[in-house]
């Protein structure tokens, strides 16, 4: 097989990250050989920093051209702390999921033995817990018209969803409620938003065309009580833009750490994968940050956009046996115990899997 991959190591962490992502990818491909191929490109800050734009064409070029995107992270305190820039690194992350129709962000939540002392919920509520969260990525109140008016004394977002975008993101949640345990939850707020009660109906005029999928409706406020309650109760969420970002967010704590959640962005063009613990700059340059998230992003790719789920399987057991025998990094070290720096638990992950 024939991999042509676009790098992204973006802001902060982000290349060191992708740095230890990309290694494990040439481990694969050695190992199975498959041909890879793949060349980077700037985003975020250090593309603002470049040419001024976060986005840049040559970049949006790149991946156009790839099989898959390995991304890192965009984001710096230099604009985060400057309210009046026009430009921030975070526009380059939304045209990006634009550009290529990224139009479903994939989150998959599960918990690991060796980890979920370290959840901030009791061990029997998340021991187990396994789901899967979607997120509709290009629509809603993030790309809806906004603004000001009154002398700049009155804002307003406007949250618009057509029926075809609802139905297109729906249509991925059945998909992979079949292929897990056939129960899709479907988030809104359709007791007071409109675009709310038109996700509702979409989804219950969809419900005939998968029988075998139990579904049920939540209120977002209602899910965000489940996921800390009760988070072995869902098995594909699927919800719009601003509620899965707060709620993927909230699920991300239920494993014990950020640095373990990957993600994937699924578009018309090419697809996006990604940690999503963000660019996190107090980190960056000291080799400390937690490679395994941007790791198993690389094990989603395999499996979701080259449907290679052996190799897939395999960065899952290099990951999985990195936790039990403690080569970790200082966030999930244990009081007492050794942490390893980032790319000390890549060569480790790169050396299982060769053996």
């Amino acid at each position: 097989m024939k991999l042509n991959l676009a790098i992204l190591p973006g802001d902060g962490i982000g290349p060191e990250v992708v740095s230890v992502a990309l290694n494990v990818v040439k481990k694969v491909c050695e190992r199975f050989g498959h041909s890879l191929t793949y060349d980077s490109a700037l985003v975020g800050a250090c593309a603002i920093d470049a040419c001024g734009d976060p986005y840049p064409e040559d970049t949006h070029a790149l991946c156009m051209k790839a099989d898959a995107v390995l991304f890192g992270a965009v984001g710096d305190p230099r604009f985060d702390n400057n309210p009046t820039s026009k430009v921030r690194p975070e526009q380059g992350l939304l045209a990006m999921r634009k550009k290529l129709g990224l139009y479903a962000n994939l989150r998959p939540v599960e918990t690991y033995p060796s980890l979920v002392g370290q959840s901030p919920l009791k061990e029997e509520v998340v021991s187990g817990a396994d789901f899967l969260c979607i997120r509709e990525l290009t629509g809603g109140m993030y790309f809806g018209e906004k603004g000001r008016k009154e002398n700049g004394t009155v804002a307003y977002d406007t949250c618009i969803y057509s029926t075809e975008e609802i139905r297109r993101i729906l249509k991925l949640a059945f998909e992979y409620a079949m292929r897990r345990q056939k129960h899709l939850t479907v988030v809104d707020k359709a007791n007071v938003l409109e675009s709310s009660r038109l996700w509702r109906e979409v989804a219950q005029s969809m419900e005939k065309d998968y029988p075998e999928v139990k579904t049920d409706y939540m209120f977002v406020d209602n899910a965000a009580m489940q996921l800390v309650r009760c988070p072995k109760f869902f098995d594909v969420m699927v919800t719009e833009n601003t509620f899965g970002d707060i709620l993927t967010d909230e699920a991300s704590v239920i494993a014990g750490s950020m640095g373990l959640l990957a993600s994937a962005s699924i578009g018309t063009h090419t697809s996006l994968f990604e940690p999503i613990h963000g660019s996190y700059p107090q980190a960056a340059g000291k080799d400390i940050a937690n490679p395994l998230a941007a790791v198993l992003s690389a094990a989603m790719m395999f499996e979701y956009a080259f449907n290679a789920k052996e190799e897939g399987a395999l960065i899952r057991r290099a990951v999985a046996a990195s936790l039990e025998a403690g080569i970790v990094t200082e966030d999930l070290a244990g009081k007492g115990a050794k942490a390893y720096k980032t790319s000390e638990v890549g060569k480790w992950l790169c050396d299982y899997m060769g053996r």
